[in-house]
């Protein structure tokens, strides 16, 4: 059998609920319930007799189109502010490439010279093997 964890009942906890309930959940309800709502008038309302369908269709375009339009503007905007940074920092950025292309030549420099000195040893003994099976090819007739 588990223990029962004691429920608090001080003033906070029950302030916390009475919220929770007014704030949560009774807008949740709400808002699902005028969306039904609104789902049925609208279907009552176009698919009677006289109902003109093209109308509501536009409308629900509308409706559709209005999220994707703002979503739209709010990345144009990024773009903008991204490209206005990028031209500003083309001004600075030649004298800044040059300094790190210099970096990058000194580098290479180093890197290829490390990788000449981890090279030399094999290719030395590569080069002495093959030195020892020419003189024993040469050798048996």
């Amino acid at each position: 059998m588990k223990p029962k964890l004691p429920q608090p009942e001080h003033y906070s906890y029950q302030l916390h609920r009475k919220q929770r309930t007014t704030q949560i959940i009774l807008p949740m309800i709400l808002s699902a319930l005028l969306f039904v709502g609104m789902i049925v008038w609208i279907s009552l309302a176009t698919f009677r007799q006289d109902g003109d369908v093209g109308r509501w269709a536009a409308i629900s375009t509308i409706w559709i189109v209005i999220p994707i339009m703002i979503a739209g503007l709010i990345v144009l905007a990024i773009l903008i502010g991204l490209i206005y940074l990028l031209a500003r920092a083309l001004g600075g950025l030649p004298y800044y490439t040059g300094i790190a292309q210099d970096y990058v030549y000194k580098a290479r420099g180093y890197i290829v010279r490390a990788a000449d000195m981890a090279a030399s040893p094999i290719i030395k003994l590569d080069g002495w093997l093959e030195s020892i099976k020419a003189f024993l090819g040469r050798m048996t007739p």
